[in-house]
């Protein structure tokens, strides 16, 4: 299992730095290890990848996704207030012109994500997202059909960075700097991932800490969140 920090790519050779490259340049893998790719996360978002390490652990690691038996949890901060947990259930597809994904009723694959809220934010809400399938994009695709894009996400509507003055009444960035936006990435992180292990059919769960530019983000608009709120019961 390897925690991927966002920014690296799952897989060499998409003009981006890997996660292989990244275990190489720490001295972590060698050149001639192997690391069998089974699934992808996206690029900017965070957390659980996992890997195979032989061709015969590729083979059952991807029939377990394949097979949808693969249970995967994903935090997801998400702008605005959603109300209650719920079940996105929208056909995706590529588009291929447009470089995205897009929902298309009548020839899209079936997709399904369900989410619940953990916690309400100043302008967001932390969920959790449960997709019981595994197609591109889905969960940033189903959020935005729903209203609820991520909280950076342009591609699907959601902002090309989350910044604290927008949310905080008073605020005063530093005179020198300027204000540092708290993210400027996806919000979106890989949380779990539970499968059988390969060579002990064994049931493994994985999980990958929330780092710190979400966890910063996650804490700084719950204290204006309930500050705002202690201030509407005085």
């Amino acid at each position: 299992m390897i925690d991927k920090p966002a920014g690296l790519v799952c897989v060499p050779g998409q003009r981006a730095r890997s996660v292989r490259e990244a275990l190489e340049a720490q001295g972590i893998l060698a050149q001639d290890e192997e690391l069998r790719p089974v699934h992808r996360i996206d690029r900017h978002a965070s957390g659980v990848v996992v890997y195979a390490r032989n061709i015969d652990a590729q083979r059952k690691l991807t029939a377990q996704f394949v097979g949808r038996t693969v249970e995967k949890v994903y935090l997801a901060l998400a702008k605005g207030h959603v109300q209650s947990a719920g079940e996105v259930d929208l056909p995706l597809k590529a588009d291929k012109s447009r470089r995205r994904v897009v929902v298309a009723r009548k020839d899209g694959k079936p997709s399904q994500t369900r989410y619940a809220v953990m916690e309400r934010l100043a302008g967001h809400t932390l969920l959790e997202c449960r997709p019981r399938t595994g197609r591109l994009h889905q969960i940033r695709v189903h959020l935005s059909a729903i209203g609820h894009s991520l909280g950076v996400d342009p591609l699907y509507g959601g902002g090309r960075e989350i910044c604290l003055s927008h949310y905080k009444a008073g605020y005063r960035p530093d005179a020198r700097r300027g204000e540092r936006p708290l993210i400027r990435r996806l919000t979106l992180h890989a949380w779990r991932l539970t499968l059988r292990h390969p060579r002990t059919d064994e049931e493994v769960t994985f999980e990958a800490p929330i780092p710190k530019d979400l966890r910063a983000t996650i804490r700084q608009l719950g204290l204006v969140k309930r500050y705002a709120d202690s201030d509407k019961t005085r």
